[in-house]
């Protein structure tokens, strides 16, 4: 199948989902090769990098298209949404320990921050910034939580892996040692 073709199909799946979808599922799918797909989605970004007020994001091993940043004015104006709130320093506390720690429980999440956490990261769950990971071989068998794909885009990392580097971690307790301390009690 020519790359323009397949890229078409792509580009009609991706648009279709609104969600992000996996490269596997757009391979299925499309009846098209891993090497086939990855250069017709590579087509398509350069499509959308020239003038397009559309962007293919890349989101570990998914993509999805998204309108570009530079318009989300012009389209809260066009559909008279409300400029969402900001997430508040707890809340961006909160993120951060689960996003450079996951999977952890709130519990992990309130020894970090010193204080009670439930109620902000039932917060960033509802925001779909995090999500339940199943939960923990340990007492009581706590719920894991994890950093989503909206997560993700809301900060404009294609994975985790983009994160900054955390700082000097002397001092900074783990969950594979709140595991080890909750089996040893």
């Amino acid at each position: 199948m020519e790359t323009e073709n397949l890229a078409g199909i792509i580009e009609a799946i991706l648009f279709a989902s609104g969600e992000p979808v996996e490269t596997d599922r757009l391979c299925a799918a499309a009846e098209a090769g891993i090497s086939e797909v990855k250069a017709a989605l590579e087509l398509l970004k350069e499509k959308y990098e020239k003038t397009s007020g559309i962007e293919l994001l890349k989101l570990e091993n998914s993509y999805q298209l998204a309108t570009r940043q530079e318009y989300a004015q012009y389209i809260k104006n066009a559909l008279e949404i409300k400029r969402s709130a900001a997430l508040s320093p707890a809340a961006m506390e909160a993120l951060t320990v689960v996003a450079y720690n996951q999977p952890v429980t709130k519990g992990f999440v309130e020894s970090v921050r010193g204080v009670d956490s439930s109620g902000v990261v039932n917060s960033l769950v509802e925001k779909g910034l995090l999500a339940e990971a199943g939960r923990l071989d340990l007492p009581g068998r706590p719920i894991a939580y994890v950093t989503t794909d909206n997560f993700l885009r809301a900060f404009r990392l294609t994975s985790l892996d983009d994160l900054p580097p955390l700082p000097e971690q002397t001092g900074q307790i783990t969950i594979d040692e709140v595991m080890e301390n909750a089996e040893n009690t």
